[in-house]
């Protein structure tokens, strides 16, 4: 994805058999079998839950060491180049279906779900049932049952538009890094990237003081109804891609400091920057349809 070499890189890269993928999907296994063994009873499964993701991570750091040798050994070309660029391409555009999925059931639940069970049609079955949005009436929730408790909505005011403030700031910031590295500038590059993954730990340090605040003050919680389920499945997916982003550019930077990437070659930092522009762009859509309407 870089070089540091100054010789003519391979027009194709062939690498050699790896064991990375095999053992990868070893440990993703583990995962998965102890995490559904814990769910159903077995305390042991937890424990292979962990060792299943200490050798998952293992692996990605054997395999992305690898990679990142040959990277900066001159042995990725232009048609490896384009590889990442396709597959990174296609990821967020994965990524992009899985947040179309959560905002379409809030679209659903908003304009069909609620409004249908509150109908003439159920009245006679739900008298007491309230159609609003968010599923909180006055003193009580929406729930005829009485099994959600009551709750306040969130609000945009103040957390949810200083983390946008925070994220929006680390686009600029990070848009900056990319362009000084364009044009050689190490030190500024290092500075401003170092400056967006603080902004990045600065979005999650407010998100997590949002979570205590709807769990102990508002009594939010991802029981609390359609409108709970929603909110936390929304920020809190969002919220791990936060962290994960933040982690991608962690490497990146120090990376940088190692001395990778030049301003010709450096597709992890263009791979990074787009998946966090694009955290970004999920974040305001969150920002104006679950905290605004």
């Amino acid at each position: 994805m870089s070089s540091t070499t100054h010789s003519t890189p391979p027009h194709y890269f062939v690498p050699s058999p790896s064991r990375h993928p095999a053992l990868a999907a070893l440990g993703l296994f583990f995962v998965f079998f102890g995490a559904t063994q814990w769910i159903n009873g077995a305390n042991w499964g937890k424990y292979l839950l962990i060792v299943g993701l200490v050798w998952f991570l293992g692996v990605l750091y054997q395999w992305f060491s690898q990679s990142i040798r040959e990277s900066e050994g001159g042995q990725y070309g232009h048609k490896i180049d384009l590889s990442y660029r396709w597959s990174m391409s296609w990821f967020i555009f994965s990524e992009v279906m899985f947040f179309g999925a959560f905002f379409t059931a809030l679209w659903w639940a908003r304009a069909h779900s609620v409004p249908e069970l509150g109908s003439l049609e159920n009245a006679l079955l739900w008298p007491d049932f309230k159609a609003v949005w968010p599923s909180v009436a006055a003193g009580a929730t929406a729930s005829p049952a009485g099994i959600v408790e009551p709750f306040t909505t969130m609000g945009p005011f103040w957390l949810p538009t200083i983390n946008t403030a925070l994220l929006l700031s680390s686009g600029v910031t990070l848009t900056i890094a990319h362009h000084a590295l364009i044009g050689g500038q190490r030190s500024k590059t290092l500075a401003f990237m170092w400056l967006t993954v603080l902004l990045g730990i600065a979005f999650l340090s407010v998100q997590g003081y949002e979570y205590f605040h709807a769990y102990t003050d508002l009594n939010l919680k991802l029981t609390s109804g359609v409108y709970g389920s929603t909110f936390f499945m929304l920020t809190g997916f969002h919220g791990f891609h936060v962290l994960v982003g933040m982690l991608m550019l962690l490497f990146i930077t120090l990376r940088l400091q190692k001395g990778h990437f030049t301003a010709e070659r450096h597709f992890g930092f263009e791979g990074a920057a787009w998946y966090w522009h694009f955290v970004d762009v999920v974040w305001l859509g969150l920002y104006v349809l679950v905290y605004w309407l």
